[in-house]
């Protein structure tokens, strides 16, 4: 696959662009994202679906800038995807061919079982799920589709979208009653078509609807992480902010907490998304940073291994330690020290008791300790704090991101950072535990850097830890000394750092 990929997305409401490059086979990241509101549906609905000149004017010339930032990258590949608004335009096919002639830009326009599809492979492969169904509301269907075991089962589109409603209920001048009755009516008569087993608790929340309510919901809650990607709330709890946005008028918006530039679309948007959630019978929405565009790419980048990264792979993991190369390279190096956080932790259930339930996320923040030494070797542990915090998107609980970036910023004599826990405290495991942890991951990272893979062996009896090497720790031993316990007990090192037998310095 090449090396830059660039995947446009035509939709009803928004047009985008976003580069990926990859590091190596299944290591990528984002380096260029734009939008442009090109609402190249607009006024369609009422014209028997046929695109209109103005619409057609903003998304050519957003096409255009687009084509001017891929070459200023200097992107391999292309790919352009259009949904809805062409494929419901009766003069689409003609839209598409004008663009080829005078921007040499192909357009592909997908079914809604295609769109519904790169969706689903987006969310199972860079969400922390196996399971549920994603809804995708756009300007003019929104796309679903069911997994299970880490798997798609099925897709379907409904012909249901913002703009769609908009022009239909919304812009008629009624009281919003009668919006929301016959909108209502509406909604739930498309939904009698959708088959009987798309059910699940978990809903998978991606597009610009779904990503503008979670917003709010972190807005109203005071959610300690600024981070949209996996954020996940119950729908019971939030019922009455998600029912009162339909009915609002359009001066009242700004009450919920929602970006300006959705108020145009976000009534019409929650409202499906309501019926959606109450049809499927959702108790838990997760919300998707990623969708179409990222499907995309990954249809070409998993085409091998049946749209799915190997049980072993974290694609965020995979290009960090890609793109921040760690001083310890050698694989062989950096699985001994995963056994030695790995055993250190087991041989501390003792003090723990907590059946090493924190080992993966454990695992992850050795695995990356040496990330930010690549920046500069002074403060590296705050540099791979911050890396950690920005790169970890795939694949992970904002529980698990925060536990990783925490082990690696709080490396030191002092075992917590208190500003940091207390900040993070709603989604961080007790203190306690922490502390074990830090602790762990501190004690590893140290006796690694000293030991010249040295075999270590641990054990821990009656408040004493042991530590033996058949090399010498004596650069691990002052700092083990001054190192913070999580609770009071003796660590004896014993290795091989004495001077040779009847030896004297001569002197």
């Amino acid at each position: 696959m090449a090396k830059r990929t660039a995947i446009i997305d035509i939709g009803s409401n928004s047009a985008r662009l976003v580069i990926f490059e990859k590091t190596s086979r299944y290591g990528f990241h984002l380096i260029c994202e734009q939008k442009s509101k090109v609402r190249i549906g607009e006024g369609a609905y009422e014209k028997q679906g046929y695109l209109q000149p103005i619409g057609i004017k903003r998304a050519y010339l957003t096409l255009k800038s687009f084509l001017h930032t891929i070459d200023k990258y200097q992107t391999h590949k292309t790919l352009c995807v259009a949904t809805s608004a062409l494929r419901d335009a009766p003069n689409g096919k003609e839209f598409v061919q004008w663009i080829q002639k005078e921007l040499g830009l192909y357009i592909k326009i997908i079914d809604g079982n295609k769109e519904a599809r790169y969706g689903g492979i987006a969310a199972v492969n860079l969400l922390p799920i196996h399971e549920g169904i994603s809804i995708d509301i756009g300007g003019g269907s929104s796309d679903m589709t069911l997994m299970k075991d880490g798997h798609i089962i099925d897709t379907y589109s409904l012909n249901l979208g913002t703009v769609r409603l908009k022009e239909l209920f919304f812009d008629k001048g009624l009281s919003a009653k009668e919006i929301n009755e016959k909108a209502k009516a509406y909604i739930q008569d498309e939904l009698k078509h959708l088959p009987v087993h798309f059910k699940h608790h978990l809903a998978i929340g991606i597009g610009g609807t779904a990503r503008t309510l979670s917003k709010g919901i972190m807005k109203q809650v005071a959610y300690p992480l600024d981070k949209l990607h996996a954020f996940t709330y119950s729908v019971k709890k939030h019922k009455a902010y998600l029912d009162a946005i339909p009915l609002s008028s359009a001066k009242n918006l700004k009450q919920f907490g929602l970006k300006k530039n959705r108020y145009d679309t976000i009534r019409e948007g929650t409202l499906i998304f309501n019926e959606i959630l109450a049809h499927i019978g959702t108790k838990t929405v997760i919300s998707s940073a990623v969708g179409v565009r990222e499907g995309v790419f990954l249809d070409q980048l998993l085409k091998d291994d049946n749209l799915k990264f190997p049980s072993n792979i974290n694609p965020s993991i995979v290009s960090i330690l890609d793109r921040f190369k760690p001083l310890v390279t050698i694989e062989k190096k950096r699985k001994t020290k995963l056994k030695l956080a790995s055993t250190l932790y087991s041989v501390l259930q003792k003090g723990i008791n907590d059946n090493k339930q924190y080992e993966k996320e454990l695992l992850w923040a050795v695995k990356l300790s040496s990330i930010g030494q690549t920046l500069t070797i002074y403060r590296s542990h705050q540099h791979a704090f911050y890396i950690a915090m920005q790169e970890l998107n795939y694949g992970f609980t904002h529980e698990e991101i925060l536990l990783i970036s925490s082990l690696l910023r709080m490396f030191g004599k002092e075992l917590l950072n208190k500003p940091l826990f207390e900040h993070y405290e709603t989604l961080l495991p007790p203190k306690q535990t922490i502390l074990w942890l830090s602790f762990i991951y501190t004690l590893t990272v140290l006796l690694h850097e000293a030991s010249n893979s040295a075999n270590i062996t641990f054990a821990y009896e009656n408040q004493t830890l042991r530590i033996h090497s058949n090399k010498p720790l004596y650069l691990a031993k002052e700092k083990v000394k001054a190192l913070e316990k999580p609770i009071p007990f003796a660590i004896i090192i014993e290795d091989e750092s004495a001077l040779p037998e009847n030896k004297t310095l001569g002197i």
